[in-house]
């Protein structure tokens, strides 16, 4: 059965794509199937991370909510662009980066229980070992509808008060709506601060289990998004940091 993770933030600017995409390329190198779903339709943008250009996007996750497409059809392998030997396969589901397509849904908006039906047709048309949801900001419609149905929900959050009190809110409204699992994913803490200490102030905080404590990392900001840090930097200490939390995400 595909597992369904989503990737979630209260705020922008936390790397929560970031994130997703290297949870998709951690997976894909243990050999398995995933696809990745990027549903932050107003600012889309995990594409860059996988090197995959809008001038190869025939179709997108827009065209399948508005009834253009079917969802297999706005699925691309991006395996090829991950440069390195993967066992498994890695598909994205890109939102359309055209002005006039993003105007469009913050104008007329989408019939967010579309987005339930594509999940599973996808995981089926696919055999999906997971599928991986990049999720907008905040909480609206469609984020609640992603978190409602996932059977595992990472909050990534930095050592920040506007965080706090955010993903506070978040972890609110996933218990209501009794998600299995839930993690939390400190990123960009200032490496002035101790990780360890930091984690378990964050986990005595909320009541859930902190997956991981990411330092800010020089490396990851002159990456600047071209690629897949664990890919890049295998080596790197932060690399390893999101090895561990792939092991929770997918851990029975």
């Amino acid at each position: 059965m595909t597992r369904i993770i989503s990737v979630h933030s209260f705020r922008g600017g936390t790397g929560k794509s970031n994130v997703a995409a290297n949870m998709a390329a951690i997976f894909a190198t243990r050999g398995l199937n995933i696809a990745v779903i990027d549903t932050d339709i107003q600012s889309p943008g995990i594409h860059i991370l996988f090197g995959f250009h809008e001038s190869e996007m025939v179709h997108s996750l827009n065209d399948y909510l508005w009834g253009k497409c079917e969802i297999v059809q706005a699925a691309y392998d991006v395996t090829p662009n991950l440069g390195t030997d993967i066992k498994g396969k890695v598909y994205l589901v890109p939102s359309s980066i055209n002005p006039g397509d993003i105007a469009r849904v913050l104008h007329d908006g989408y019939d967010v229980n579309q987005l339930d039906d594509g999940f599973r047709e996808l995981s089926k048309a696919l055999s999906l070992d997971a599928l991986i949801i990049d999720t907008h900001p905040g909480l609206n419609e469609e984020t609640l509808l992603s978190v409602s149905i996932s059977d595992v929900l990472l909050v990534v959050m930095r050592p920040d008060q506007q965080d706090y009190q955010g993903t506070s809110v978040t972890l609110e409204v996933a218990a209501k709506l009794e998600v299995p699992r839930i993690f939390l994913l400190v990123n960009k803490a200032p490496s002035i601060l101790d990780p360890v200490e930091l984690g378990q102030k964050v986990a005595q905080t909320y009541g859930y289990c902190v997956s991981g404590v990411i330092p800010h990392s020089d490396e990851m900001m002159t990456l600047a998004s071209s690629g897949v840090f664990s890919l890049k930097y295998p080596q790197h200490p932060v690399s390893a940091i999101l090895q561990k939390v792939a092991d929770q995400l997918r851990a029975d």
